[in-house]
């Protein structure tokens, strides 16, 4: 199975250098590495350039933000399944991939652990989000998978679309409403933490964010039109906070 890694990044130059590294450095044998920048002005592109021999594809232009990025790289993916590991994060040791694509088997996609580690310090834990097992309606439960960790077949994403770039910071969230709960994807889960990733950008960490957070999540049952439980989008920072371990 060939496996495509994107990796979208902007002004990162303080982390990019570990996140390709923890890609590069995989044991796996047949790694699509795909890197798309968003025309940085930093020093991230120089770095990026001192590992291009180990690079598939690399693009740097502007973009409409992550999300638009990652519909690039995943348009240029040839391999059979796709991850996407973003430029503050690494994979937590060198067997991930070889792990993930002995667990998938034949279902469609397959999602892990991860940990969210300090800035400046990725050995200092902060928090486990332990994903557990799904279950048929779990999102009406507030249930999510962690996205950097979720690998998903390119034929999916030819056949249910991309990430739709109205719902801006929700797009992960309602790819993953979309593909798992209202196609029914089939899912694997391997309980392991394959991803560390820095601490920031929580969406619960004020009232205000969890607001909007919660009309972005709205949103994304509306688009697809599927009809939440009463207390989905209450549950879903309760259930979020129960899936992390200090």
């Amino acid at each position: 199975m060939k496996v495509s890694i994107i990796t979208v990044c902007y002004n990162s130059v303080k982390t990019i250098k570990g996140t390709i590294e923890s890609v590069i450095n995989q044991d796996y044998p047949n790694i699509e590495y795909i890197v798309i920048d968003g025309e940085s002005n930093d020093g991230t592109n120089e770095i990026i350039q001192k590992y291009k021999d180990e690079i598939s594809f690399y693009l740097s232009e502007k973009d409409s933000g992550i999300y638009d990025a990652m519909n690039k790289g995943i348009q240029s993916a040839t391999g059979d399944l796709i991850g996407i590991l973003n430029s503050d994060d690494i994979y937590s040791n060198n067997g991930v991939i070889s792990k993930i694509v002995d667990r998938i088997g034949n279902n469609d996609g397959i999602y892990a652990d991860l940990v969210y580690v300090d800035q400046y310090d990725l050995n200092k834990v902060k928090r486990v989000w332990k994903s557990g097992q799904y279950s048929d309606g779990a999102f009406k439960w507030g249930w999510m998978p962690p996205h950097p960790t979720f690998f998903i077949k390119r034929e999916c994403y030819n056949k249910y679309g991309n990430y739709n770039l109205i719902m801006k910071s929700a797009a992960d969230y309602e790819f993953m409403l979309r593909v798992i709960h209202k196609h029914k994807i089939s899912i694997a889960y391997l309980s392991e933490i394959i991803i560390k990733m820095r601490m920031g950008g929580i969406s619960n960490i004020s009232l205000k964010n969890r607001i909007k957070a919660n009309r972005d999540d709205k949103k994304a049952w509306n688009i697809n039109q599927l009809t939440p439980n009463l207390f989905t989008f209450l549950l879903k920072p309760i259930r979020k906070l129960s899936q992390f371990r200090i």
